[in-house]
C-alpha cells in the first residue's frame, strides 16, 4: 500500500488543488487535467445524493472535485485507458473517496455492460474536442485519445448518456466553441433537452474557446444564456470568478 500511495517517480507528479485539500497523481509526459475539468465540475447542477456518471474520467479530477462539492453524492467514474483509470483509481484512494466514488475501466460504446439504464440522476463528460485525423496528433497516446476521437466520438459520449440517465435527469458538457452547433444539435437528437449555456472566453473581447452545457433528458424546449465567462484578466493573471474556482471557492 505505500508504494501504491507514492507517485511513480520517473513517470508522475503528486499536485494539490484547493490549498492541498484534493491531491492528485499526473503523468509527467502524457494526460493532465487543465481548467475544462474545474469549469465543468463549477457549472454542473447538484443536488443531494444524486447519483453521477463521469464519461471518460481521466485520472478522475472532477469526480474528486465533485465529492468534494457535495459528500451525499456518488459517483461512478468511466475510463477506457488501462493507465489512466488505474491512476484515478489511486487519486479515489488518495484522498480517502473510495465509498463515494468507484471507478470502471470500459468503453462509453459498450456502457450497457458497465451500468444500469436509467439508474443516475446526472452525468458529466468531457469529450475530445477535434475529430480524428485534424489537427497535430500528439506522439504521447493518452493525449491522443483525450484530444481527438479515438476511441469514441461525440455521440457516443450522449448516446451513453441518455442511456444511463433517468427520465428528467441532467447532463452537462464542456466543449469546444467551434463545435457548438454539433454539440447542440446532437443533444436535441438524442433528447437531452439543452437548457443551460455558458461560453468561455480567455479574455474579455476575445472569440469563444470552450461552451458549457447543461441539458435535461426529455427535457421542454426553451434555454438559459448565461453571462460569459472570462478566465484571464489581463496576462496570466485569473478573474476573480476562475481564481475563486481554482482556491476551491465553488
Amino acid at each position: 500500500m505505500e508504494n501504491f500511495m507514492k507517485p511513480q517517480e520517473s513517470d508522475e507528479t503528486c499536485d494539490a488543488l484547493f490549498g492541498g485539500q484534493l491531491k492528485l497523481f499526473q503523468s509527467r509526459a502524457g494526460y493532465r487535467f487543465s481548467l475544462d475539468a474545474l469549469l465543468l465540475a463549477d457549472f454542473v447542477t447538484v443536488k443531494v445524493r444524486d447519483k453521477f456518471a463521469d464519461l471518460g474520467t481521466g485520472s478522475g479530477v472532477v469526480p474528486l472535485v465533485l465529492a468534494r462539492r457535495e459528500k451525499s453524492i456518488s459517483i461512478l467514474a468511466v475510463e477506457c485507458q488501462d493507465a489512466l483509470a488505474e491512476r484515478a483509481q489511486r487519486n479515489v484512494t488518495l484522498n480517502h473517496l473510495a465509498s463515494k466514488i468507484k471507478v470502471v475501466r470500459g468503453d462509453v460504446r459498450q456502457i450497457g455492460a458497465l451500468a444500469l439504464a436509467g439508474s443516475f440522476d446526472a452525468v458529466v463528460c468531457n469529450p475530445p474536442y477535434r475529430k480524428s485525423g485534424s489537427g497535430r496528433l500528439s506522439p504521447n497516446d493518452e493525449k491522443q485519445i483525450a484530444r481527438h476521437e479515438i476511441n469514441g466520438a461525440l455521440p457516443d459520449f450522449l448516446r451513453a448518456a441518455a442511456s444511463l440517465l433517468r427520465g428528467k435527469g441532467r447532463i452537462a458538457l464542456v466543449y469546444g466553441a467551434g463545435r457548438m452547433i454539433d454539440l447542440l444539435a446532437a443533444m436535441r437528437q438524442l433528447k437531452l433537452e439543452p437548457k443551460r449555456l455558458r461560453m468561455v472566453h480567455s479574455f474579455a473581447g476575445a472569440e469563444a474557446s470552450l461552451v458549457l452545457v447543461e441539458g435535461v433528458k426529455d427535457g421542454r424546449s426553451g434555454i438559459k444564456i448565461l453571462p460569459p465567462l472570462i478566465v484571464f484578466r489581463r496576462g496570466k493573471e485569473y478573474s476573480e470568478e476562475v481564481a475563486k474556482l481554482i482556491a476551491g471557492e465553488f
